[in-house]
């Protein structure tokens, strides 16, 4: 089954977490996501993720610790999703590949209509807050 490597930027604010809603046309249109995108050839997970927020977001971004790695499976790709706390001088405000962006409380991260493949993430912050875990891939 192919597999690809993805990043995710979680912005974390005063409690808050950013959450972006997929853009109609777009694939998981209407999902809740972290912004990021695919690594590519050659590139470090911490690369990709700089170059993804800003191609999305237009911000300039610093990437911290590792939140949750897992591979899910949908509709036969393997999808190696890699999500990491992300600090920026800088607020989102639009996005290329997302038709909203809202900041919400931990607690109420549940509650949204997430993408599968960020759903083991948003468990880990929801039970832990922001504190990074091992891999598990």
């Amino acid at each position: 089954m192919p597999r690809i490597k993805v990043v995710a930027a979680v912005f974390y604010r005063d409690g808050n977490v950013l959450a972006c809603r997929r853009a109609p046309g777009k694939s998981a249109a209407g999902k809740w996501e972290f912004p990021g995108g695919k690594i590519d050839d050659g590139e470090t997970p911490a690369t990709a993720l700089v170059r993804e927020i800003h191609e999305e977001l237009g911000i300039s971004i610093s990437v911290g610790e590792l939140v949750d790695r897992t591979v899910t499976t949908v509709d036969h790709l393997e999808i190696d999703l890699a999500c990491y706390i992300v600090s920026s001088k800088e607020l989102p405000f639009r996005s290329t590949d997302h038709d909203q962006l809202r900041w919400v409380s931990i607690d109420a991260l549940p509650s949204l209509d997430w993408a599968t493949p960020d759903l083991p993430a948003v468990t880990v912050l929801s039970s832990t807050g922001h504190k990074p875990v091992e891999d598990r891939t």
